[in-house]
């Protein structure tokens, strides 16, 4: 079966042709990131607009590139939401023109839990398992039996990890988006810890991020002009409170419900410094962890493909 994936939800205009939920046939991303760059985050706006002109060209694109032609197509998937409302209404509607005028079936998917599919698109995973999915808009634990059955186990009770790290880059004046102008920082550095904590006051298996962007502001500016030469130090500490919360509660949910697999996607999935450690981890406990290629853990339609594929042929 052959599926066409569409993905507008943030910035990325995207468009996959993904084949029996497993295999890539195309996979076609452009970003309006540029544009909002001195903005220091994403302008709903401006992120509409661009997926309106660009969402045909990607879309010719991405079929091209399968060797196939839009007849072809078998189904329609496209991300319903999470996300920026203008956005999604610029997928949804192209995506439900295409329904009309293929007469072809169109399922409508989860932006957050295409995220986790994205291993799926690099091996066979066995189910269930304890999902992370953690990214600019969102940072949440999930108990996936299937995925018609899945079951959240906790969230961000404020800020997103992602959004932690572009606050946090901003204050330092490292630019945007801060989780890439950070790790750039202070990738595979030494530096000084300083005492940065997410959440401590947060028990179970929510997450907590509001307080240490805070903390980290108040920091720099007790400094004063000190801040400026500990710059590598406050960063890099930041980034360690921030990866050893997300683990902290992921194998705890793995020890809690006894599942020894640990799913993560999202953009923040794509941090050198989690997946060390994340890495390490594994080798040191029981728990399996899969994490999918940089460009997966990106916003793509061949998530959106995949997931579409399962949702339609084991649909209740």
């Amino acid at each position: 079966m052959l599926v066409l994936g569409i993905e507008t939800s943030c910035d990325e205009t995207s468009v996959a042709v993904v084949q029996d939920g497993r295999f890539i046939l195309s996979q076609v991303i452009t970003s309006s990131l540029r544009f909002h760059k001195k903005y220091g985050g994403i302008i709903p706006e401006i992120a509409s607009r661009q997926h309106i002109e660009q969402i045909g060209f990607v879309m010719d694109n991405a079929i091209r590139q399968a060797g196939i032609k839009l007849k072809d197509i078998n189904l329609i998937a496209v991300t319903e939401g999470p996300g920026l409302v203008n956005s999604l209404l610029v997928g949804i509607s192209f995506a439900q023109a295409l329904s009309f005028a293929l007469k072809k079936p169109l399922v409508s998917i989860d932006h957050i839990q295409a995220h986790l599919y994205a291993n799926f698109l690099e091996k066979p995973l066995d189910l269930p398992f304890i999902g992370l999915v953690i990214s600019g808009g969102h940072t949440a634990l999930f108990l996936v039996k299937n995925f018609n059955q899945v079951k959240l186990l906790g969230t961000t009770l404020d800020d997103a990890c992602g959004e932690a790290f572009d606050k946090v880059a901003k204050i330092l004046g490292l630019g945007y988006p801060g989780g890439v102008a950070i790790e750039n920082l202070v990738k595979n550095k030494k530096f000084k810890r300083i005492n940065f904590s997410c959440g401590k006051e947060v028990r179970g298996l929510d997450f907590s991020f509001s307080g240490i962007k805070t903390a980290v502001l108040y920091y720099v500016r007790s400094q004063k002009s000190k801040a400026r030469n500990q710059i590598l130090d406050i960063a890099a500490s930041f980034q360690e409170a921030v990866v050893d919360t997300l683990i902290e509660k992921s194998f705890l949910a793995c020890k809690r419900y006894r599942i020894h697999k640990l799913v993560v996607g999202g953009g923040v999935a794509a941090n050198l410094r989690l997946r060390q450690r994340l890495a390490q981890l594994e080798k040191e406990t029981d728990i399996k962890v899969y994490i999918p290629a940089k460009i997966l853990c990106t916003d793509n339609a061949a998530m959106v493909a995949g997931l579409g594929y399962q949702l339609y042929v084991n649909r209740r």
